[in-house]
């Protein structure tokens, strides 16, 4: 592997790079999360492991701008912060690993080797269509620059048409992503949050994104 290092303490950057050298990958370290910003634009890594307090810029900071500008590498956060809201934060903000200090090096490598497998996959935090943006941490949504309330089913089912745009979705499949199997599936429901969904997404604005495909059900269009 070819890893970028992004610590500022020296003893434990030292140590993470003789232990990458000695394992035979090749390790780049720094220091800032600026710095981390502009290498990985300039330089491919296999994987990125990043700090969390690091001067200037910290390291949610940083991973949300390498994700803004459409970095993928795999990035695995190694910090001293260890409670359950940074594990959040950081995995929210796009990271595809959490490790907490202290820890075990043969550790460090193999959940390495294992988000490295995945490949840079694009997996964004915020999900967009045209000018839809829909935030699963924050269970957010705007059309635009305007935020639009929406109910947890409405967003469970928006979230399922974003999740695959183009796609015609049948009935079934909009059910299963958010209703459990308990419901009544032969009720009309989706129909009546679709036309919801219309409601508050669409026709406020002068869109038509969510369209009918007779007898297949129904598809987000990309290009609302």
């Amino acid at each position: 592997m070819r890893v970028l290092v992004v610590e500022d303490e020296l003893k434990m950057a030292s140590l993470l790079l003789r232990g990458f050298r000695t394992n035979g990958d090749a390790a780049d370290v720094t220091r800032t999360g600026e710095d981390a910003i502009w290498m990985a634009a300039s330089t491919h890594y296999d994987a990125i492991v990043l700090d969390v307090m690091l001067p200037g810029m910290d390291g949610f900071e940083t991973l949300a701008e390498l994700r803004k500008q459409g970095r993928w590498t795999p990035v695995l956060v190694l910090t001293a912060r260890d409670s359950v809201e940074d594990r959040i934060a950081g995995l929210d903000v796009g990271a595809d690993d959490y490790l907490t200090k202290p820890f075990s090096f043969a550790e460090l490598l193999a959940r390495l080797r294992a988000i490295v497998r995945r490949g840079e996959l694009e997996r964004p935090s915020v999900l967009q269509v045209g000018d839809l943006r829909l935030d699963p941490a924050t269970r957010q949504v705007w059309r635009g620059t305007t935020e639009i309330e929406l109910t947890s089913k409405e967003f469970a089912l928006l979230e399922a048409f974003m999740r695959r745009p183009g796609a015609v979705l049948s009935r079934d499949q909009l059910l299963e992503q958010a209703w459990d199997m308990g419901y009544d599936n032969r009720s009309n429901v989706i129909a009546v949050y679709v036309n919801y969904l219309r409601d508050k997404i669409d026709r406020p604005f002068g869109a038509n994104s969510i369209t009918t495909v007779r007898g297949a059900g129904y598809r987000l269009r990309k290009d609302p």
